[in-house]
Formats: C-alpha cells, sequence, structure tokens
C-alpha cells in the first residue's frame, strides 16, 4: 500500500463516520417526529486492486464506501397496521352511530316514550273514574299531545342524527381526496430522488403516513411499484397510481327518506353512478349507518320503526275510540290523526276539549267512562305498544352492546398492530447512543491514521537525509 493510497483509505473512513454521525443525529432528533422510521447507514468495505505482475504481495482493501442509508420499516407490518386501522375505523363509527341514537330514547328515565306511554294509559284510567270532568280532560289531552311530541322528537333524532352523519361522510371524502392527492405528489418527488441515487426516507414515511389515514378512512390497501411509487387502491381500482389521482364524491339522497330503497354510496367522479366499494374504514361504517332500512341501516330502520310504531299506536286508539260514544251521545270518532307521511312527524290529537273524548259506551249516559277503561287497558298484552317499544329499546341496546364490544377489540387489535411496528421502526434512544460513541471512536481512529501517516510523510520528506550533517 502505498503511503497516499493509505491517506485515501482513512479518509474514506472519517467520510463513512461522519455519514454514520449524520444519521445518528437525524434519528435522534425526530426521536418523537409521529410517522418517522429510524435509520442506518449501509456500508461496505472497498476490496484492494488486483495483483499483477509486478505486485509486491498482498494488499490490504481500500477502505469504506457508504451504499446508501436504510429504512428500517417492514412493509408487513405497515400493511397490518392500515388492516388494522380500516377494520377499527368502521366499528368505531358504528358503535358511536348506534350509541349516540340510545342517548336520545332517554330510556329508561322519566322523559322516555315508555313512561309517556304509562302517562297516557293512565290518564286514560283516570277519565274513566270521572267521564267529563274538567281535570281529567285536560291531563288526557296534555299527556296524548306530550306522546305525539315525543314520537315526533325521536324521528326528528334518528333524521338529524344521519344529517349529520352524511355530512361527516362528505368530509371525510374530502379528506381522502386531499390525502391522495399528496401521496401523489410525493410518489413524483421519491421517483426523482431515488432515481437521482438519493434518500428519499423522510418522503417515504410521509407517504406512508398518509396511506394510513386514507386506510382508515376508506380501507384502502397499498402495492409497492419498482420505481419507489406506490398505488393505492380502494375495492380493487386505483385512487392513486404513480402520480396519478382519481377522485371520489359522495352520491344519492341529501336527506333521510325511510320509504325510499336509494342508498348513499361512494364513487370515483370519473364513474358515475358506480359504487367505488370501500372495504373498510370510517366511510364505509358511515355508509352501512346511512343504508336504507331495507339494507340494514340502523338510523333508517330506527326512523321506520318511530312511523309504524306511531301508525300503530293511532290505529289501536281509534279503533278503540270509535267504539265509544262522547257526552253528547256521538260515536264514530277518530283520537289521533296522521296528516302525512313521515307518519311520526305528522302525528296530532283530535279532540280539542271533553266534547270530542269519547269515554262511555253508546247508550250508557253522559257520565259513563266504560270506554275510556277499554283504552286504559290497551297497555297491557303481549301486543300492547309498551311491549312493542320496549322491544325497540331492548334489541337497540344489544345492537348497541355489540357494537361497542366489537369497536374495544377492533381498537384493541390496531393498537397491537402500531405497537408491532413502533417496536420495529421507532427510534431507540439507547441503541442511537451505542451507535453515537461508535461512529466517534470511528472517526477518532479514522483522524489517527491519517495524523499518523501525516507523521511519517514529514519524517520522510523534511529528514530524510539530515541525519550525520
Amino acid at each position: 500500500m502505498s503511503t497516499f493510497s493509505g491517506l485515501n483509505t482513512a479518509f474514506s473512513g472519517l467520510v463513512a463516520a461522519r455519514h454514520g454521525l449524520d444519521v445518528v443525529g437525524q434519528n435522534i432528533s425526530n426521536a418523537n417526529t409521529e410517522g418517522y422510521t429510524r435509520q442506518r447507514l449501509t456500508s461496505g468495505s472497498v476490496s484492494a486492486p488486483a495483483t499483477g505482475l509486478f505486485s509486491t504481495g498482498v494488499r490490504a482493501g481500500q477502505g469504506v464506501v457508504v451504499s446508501g442509508i436504510a429504512r428500517l420499516g417492514d412493509a408487513h407490518l405497515d400493511a397490518q397496521v392500515r388492516v388494522s386501522l380500516a377494520g377499527s375505523g368502521y366499528s368505531s363509527v358504528q358503535a358511536t352511530t348506534l350509541s349516540t341514537f340510545e342517548g336520545s330514547l332517554n330510556e329508561p328515565g322519566d322523559n322516555g316514550i315508555s313512561a309517556r306511554l304509562q302517562g297516557f294509559w293512565s290518564a286514560w284510567q283516570g277519565l274513566s273514574n270521572d267521564a267529563g270532568g274538567g281535570a281529567p280532560t285536560a291531563i288526557l289531552l296534555h299527556e296524548a299531545k306530550g306522546l305525539a311530541s315525543q314520537l315526533a322528537q325521536g324521528y326528528k333524532s334518528a333524521e338529524g342524527q344521519w344529517s349529520q352523519l352524511r355530512q361527516e361522510a362528505t368530509t371525510m371524502v374530502a379528506e381522502v381526496n386531499t390525502a391522495a392527492a399528496q401521496v401523489a405528489d410525493l410518489n413524483t418527488q421519491v421517483r426523482k430522488v431515488l432515481a437521482a441515487g438519493g434518500s428519499a426516507n423522510e418522503l417515504i414515511d410521509q407517504r406512508n403516513t398518509l396511506v394510513a389515514t386514507i386506510s382508515a378512512l376508506s380501507g384502502a390497501s397499498m402495492r409497492q411499484r419498482e420505481d419507489g411509487t406506490v398505488d393505492v387502491l380502494i375495492g380493487g381500482n386505483s385512487l392513486v397510481s404513480g402520480d396519478t389521482v382519481r377522485t371520489l364524491a359522495v352520491a344519492g339522497p341529501g336527506r333521510l327518506n325511510t320509504s325510499s330503497a336509494e342508498a348513499v354510496r361512494v364513487e370515483f367522479t370519473h364513474r358515475p353512478g358506480t359504487s367505488a366499494g370501500l372495504d373498510g374504514g370510517e366511510i364505509a361504517g358511515a355508509l352501512s349507518a346511512l343504508a336504507p332500512a331495507t339494507s340494514g341501516g340502523a338510523l333508517a330502520e330506527a326512523a321506520t320503526f318511530y312511523n309504524d310504531f306511531a301508525s300503530s299506536l293511532a290505529a289501536k286508539v281509534n279503533a278503540a275510540h270509535s267504539q265509544g260514544a262522547t257526552t253528547d251521545g256521538t260515536i264514530g270518532l277518530d283520537f289521533f290523526n296522521i296528516g302525512g307521511d313521515p307518519a311520526a312527524l305528522n302525528l296530532t290529537v283530535i279532540p280539542t276539549d271533553g266534547s270530542g273524548i269519547a269515554a262511555g259506551t253508546p247508550g250508557g249516559g253522559g257520565l259513563n267512562g266504560t270506554n275510556a277503561d277499554a283504552i286504559s287497558q290497551l297497555g297491557i298484552g303481549p301486543d300492547s305498544p309498551d311491549v312493542v317499544w320496549a322491544g325497540f329499546v331492548t334489541q337497540l341496546g344489544v345492537e348497541t352492546k355489540a357494537a361497542l364490544q366489537t369497536a374495544v377489540l377492533a381498537d384493541l387489535a390496531a393498537s397491537s398492530s402500531i405497537g408491532r411496528q413502533l417496536s420495529n421502526a421507532s427510534v431507540d434512544m439507547d441503541e442511537e447512543n451505542l451507535s453515537l460513541l461508535a461512529y466517534q471512536h470511528a472517526y477518532q481512529g479514522a483522524a489517527r491514521v491519517i495524523t499518523a501517516i501525516d507523521e511519517m510523510l514529514d519524517t520522510l520528506i523534511n529528514r530524510t537525509g539530515v541525519v550525520g550533517r
């Protein structure tokens, strides 16, 4: 090895150690940066030149060369995180929707429909004991109007939650479109950097974070390309392909309509009328809750139940009421009226005073309260409105509990996947400190080699031939 080749070998060691220190510093600086994946310097030894005819024998290598900066991520763990986030997002929206609606029922409690029904039947019982009395009549009309108002409020709660959820779906789709555009832009940057021989690790981290966000919202998957770019797929269709991005839009009804079977859907804007086929994520969870009642949409089913319950209640009370007679002997009168669709919003009380209430039986006298007593018994029996309502509340409670449990399990699965990803990709300060010391000693060692060669050259150049003068 020549003297100057020794300098070159030592210099390559200095350069490699300096790059290693830079990488360690980058890791330490980003230890708390969300989405950052730790990096490691990759290097290799430079082999010695081939020996020839005039070779002086075996030679040492020519130093070290830095081949790149490796990003220590795991594609398999990243994919698991995306899948688990999609499942967690779907379950979370389902659970939140059911839990919020269950809370609007106010059951059990004094402000629920169960209490209103009990008050309504009790008012009829009170009227049967004092038919034509002013106070019992006023109480009955108050309870009846309160029950009708409570049913309308319940329907409005379902309708309002439906509208809010649809708006949230639109917002989430806009977020997906924004993130997809950023992924396409990062694809372009990554491809250019890699083609120029540079390191695109930080760009890849940003891109992976965005893809994880898209997956949590839409259940999207990712496919790696040879040029360093990625494709983002929804339902097998490309949302992002290289630097090309396609946008999504929410289509379908803009308000809850229990009589319509048309569903809210997400579609690609370049293919209107065709569902994008979301595989999971928060948007899919929202679409499931927004589905028509015939397709299992929770909010539409609840609104439909309110309409059916109001219609059934009106029919049962009217059937019994029409058999009775008012204080002046009038018969065949209805108590409730449904003035249009939806029934729950258009249920009204027809009588305005005691003259329109058929509390007695025909021919039984003006103060006969037999029919009022018969109506009060409508709240008793296996098919009574009270039992029907209790069944609805119970079923909703069971579905809500199941959805909450599913959401908890999905969240645990997502947390576990993220934990495994972080344990593999996050910065370990102890490890970085060891690397820092290793590169520091390597730098000092290479510098000491250069100093030794420098001293040797100084002796050869400035002192050769000086001895003996």
